[in-house]
């Protein structure tokens, strides 16, 4: 029987658990074990396609078009895996999938509670994952923190399965320890107190992932082992890092795969590293090709701490504040994607917020554009901040600066070539402004009447679609063949109206899908612009650790040539 991880975090919220999750992941498949990774969020939305990205961060797709929380991506990124809508479910999915049941008559009259059928929907949820991806161990992440109402089902439904099933589930608590500043140590109280709310929903952790800024010490250990009754040995120091790709090596380091295994009674497959190439167990044979995973990832940890060349890359968006914070989650995806390349091409990358707004304010802000290697011009939706971006690629594309377009992005760089270049005065996206005379960005037919009907979840063209590259361009050298599939999440299309004299003006359709009708890749002649791109789909979503987008790498390449 396939085992099952769940993780859940304390004290305080973004205490790391998708990362953590991501991380014991891998450690897991470097033993040899088929691993994959489960989200839970506690919304009630559907699916995080109708949340606002400020409110909860980036909105990832999955291949199959499912828009799902960031820590999916982190999970794709650390595993190399894609995964599909049965890796993630919210409160609102179960709740949706109970009552389509419950109408269906499936449960053939019964009455129908929140306990216990909330949580066996939940189990059943995760059997289905597992039997999808055959993983000999499923990790689950439990979204929010102890203590709060909205994952207490969430919560019933790990009872229930260690209940049932005590050999084959772990529970571990990624829990923050703070520190009150100089002379001051790390206060374990707030994670005594969580595991005491997770006593009272009838759990307790087999594991602590002790989050801090600084190394947990043994003092440490010793006070939450006495006084939560977790062995001391499960107590794993997990401090802060830069570098979140080098997390894994660090929970190696305290043997945290190994006594994973131990407690969930599976082999240990590569103890001391030592293998027998003629040996007929199933796993340790697969551990032998998966500890080459292992020493691949080390040695470019390694490869990345070394790196000096420094490159700088600038974001122009609008979501970056919250009050007087700025919140980098919007789009770490992209963040991903600009690091996975430019280590790739040995660059370390500077990556700055450039809110796009104050452009609208002072034309003259843009000349610190000047001073990047590289813009970025995401993905977004609205108006605001919209002037400021389209001002923003005017200046990139006038002066020569390499940018990049990503989905919303594509649609303002055709939006500025069409007024500029091709003298069609104040088109724009019908998005924006829905009378405009030149409508080079539309809706098509279809969404039109979806929004008639004001059927917004999960409506837009999502997930992964069929792209034909065109030979002789940027985009054909990065990516060497003549098809791919890349993912989408967005509404407007390049107007097919427009298509002809956009051409005439110089603007290349390096990618298109549906015979010439969807424009995916725009760009410039490399006579004309070193790198002017833009993509109508999201290529950051593809984007893995030890394997970077094509197109971030040209991208950067080309950057790192000023």
């Amino acid at each position: 029987m396939s085992k099952y991880i769940f993780i859940c975090g304390g004290v305080m919220s973004g205490v790391g658990k998708g990362i953590a999750t991501a991380s014991i992941a891998k450690i897991l498949t470097w033993h040899g074990y088929k691993t994959t990774c489960l989200k839970i969020d506690p919304y009630v939305n559907v699916d995080a396609g109708t949340m606002n990205p400020v409110e909860h961060g980036e909105v990832f797709v999955l291949k199959d078009g499912t828009e799902c929380d960031q820590d999916m991506g982190h999970y794709e990124r650390f595993l190399n895996q894609e995964l599909t809508k049965e890796n993630y479910m919210t409160t609102g999915s179960v709740y949706l999938s109970l009552i389509q049941k419950e109408r269906s008559l499936y449960f053939d009259g019964k009455c129908v509670e929140v306990v216990p059928h909330v949580p066996l929907e939940v189990i059943e949820k995760i059997d289905q994952a597992q039997k999808k991806t055959k993983a000999d161990i499923v990790l689950i992440e439990i979204g929010g923190t102890v203590g709060e109402y909205q994952n207490l089902l969430f919560l019933e439904a790990v009872r229930i399965l260690k209940l049932k099933r005590p050999k084959d589930i772990l529970l571990i608590l990624v829990s923050y320890l703070p520190y009150r500043g100089e002379g001051m140590e790390l206060k374990t109280k707030p994670t005594q107190y969580t595991i005491r709310t997770l006593n009272s929903s009838g759990l307790h952790p087999d594991f602590v992932l002790a989050r801090a800024i600084y190394p947990l010490d043994e003092k440490r250990k010793e006070k939450i082992s006495f006084n939560c009754g977790v062995l001391k040995e499960n107590i794993i120091s997990a401090p802060d890092e830069k570098l979140i790709y080098k997390i894994p090596l660090n929970f190696e380091k305290e043997k945290l795969g190994e006594k994973i295994l131990k407690n969930l009674g599976l082999p240990r497959i590569n103890a001391d590293n030592n293998f027998s190439v003629n040996s007929h167990n199933k796993y340790q044979r697969e551990s032998e090709l998966n500890q080459r995973g292992f020493v691949a990832w080390r040695e470019e940890i390694e490869k990345i701490e070394k790196i000096n060349k420094e490159i700088k890359i600038g974001i122009v968006g609008k979501y970056f504040k919250t009050g007087d914070f700025i919140l980098e989650d919007v789009y770490i995806s992209i963040i991903n994607a600009v690091k996975h390349a430019s280590w790739y091409l040995g660059y370390k990358p500077k990556i700055n917020w450039l809110n796009s707004e104050k452009y609208e304010k002072d034309i003259n802000e843009l000349n610190e554009l000047k001073d990047y290697d590289g813009i970025i011009i995401p993905g977004g939706f609205g108006s605001r901040g919209v002037e400021g971006k389209i001002s923003a690629i005017q200046f990139c594309r006038e002066n020569k600066v390499p940018i990049l377009g990503l989905c919303y992005g594509l649609q303002l760089m055709v939006v500025e070539f069409a007024r500029n270049v091709c003298g069609l005065k104040n088109a724009h996206t019908t998005e924006v402004n829905s009378k405009t005379k030149y409508p080079v960005i539309d809706i098509l037919e279809e969404q039109k009447k979806i929004l008639r009907e004001k059927l917004y979840g999960g409506t837009m063209r999502l997930g992964d679609w069929q792209c034909e590259i065109k030979k002789g361009t940027i985009a054909g050298r990065a990516y060497r063949k003549n098809l791919i599939f890349e993912r989408h999440r967005h509404r407007y299309e390049v107007n097919p109206k427009f298509h002809k004299i956009l051409q005439k003006g110089g603007l290349i359709f390096s990618g298109i899908s549906e015979k010439g009708l969807l424009i995916e890749i725009i760009e410039l002649s490399e006579k004309n612009h070193p790198f002017f791109l833009g993509t109508q789909f999201h290529p950051e979503f593809k984007s893995k650790f030890l394997h970077p987008h094509p197109l971030f790498v040209e991208f950067i390449k080309n950057g790192s040539g000023r």
